[in-house]
């Protein structure tokens, strides 16, 4: 089959584009990223990682709890992403607490392949500082 128009992309297949990743002081860039990784919005995605990934030593944490689905293109995506982090000395964390992800990097050889996390970790502050407390929305950053 030829399809002669660009696929349309709905809202359960938005590119999960990280508008929020920055370098966090001392730490690793956190990428939140959301909705679905598939073969739609991996190329975008692998894009995005490998402007990431440029550097020499990377230091990121994929945070994938809000991420709703993943195939093996997404999978593609996130080994991709190992091998540049190491290739260049770096390291590439994946923040995940579903069980169902845990199950997929089984089924597909990968558990030991990435370093998971259940949460981000909090960082260690001495004294409380604005970000101690809040009740706005979860940040998207925290330091490893």
């Amino acid at each position: 089959m030829v399809l002669n128009h660009p696929p349309v992309v709905t809202d359960e297949h938005r590119i999960p584009l990280p508008a929020g990743s920055r370098p966090a002081p001392g730490g690793a860039t956190v990428v939140p990223l959301l909705g679905e990784i598939d073969v739609l919005t991996a190329p975008a995605l692998s894009a995005r990682l490998d402007r990431l990934t440029a550097d020499a030593r990377p230091d990121l944490a994929l945070d994938l709890r809000p991420v709703t689905f993943i195939d093996c293109a997404g999978l593609g995506v996130l080994c991709r992403a190992r091998n540049r982090v190491r290739a260049r000395r770096g390291r590439l964390r994946l923040v995940t607490d579903d069980a169902g992800f845990q199950r997929v990097l089984r089924a597909t050889g990968l558990r030991d392949v990435f370093d998971a996390h259940p949460r981000l970790p909090r960082p260690e502050v001495s004294a409380p500082g604005p970000e101690a407390v809040s009740t706005a929305a979860p940040r998207d950053e925290e330091v490893f």
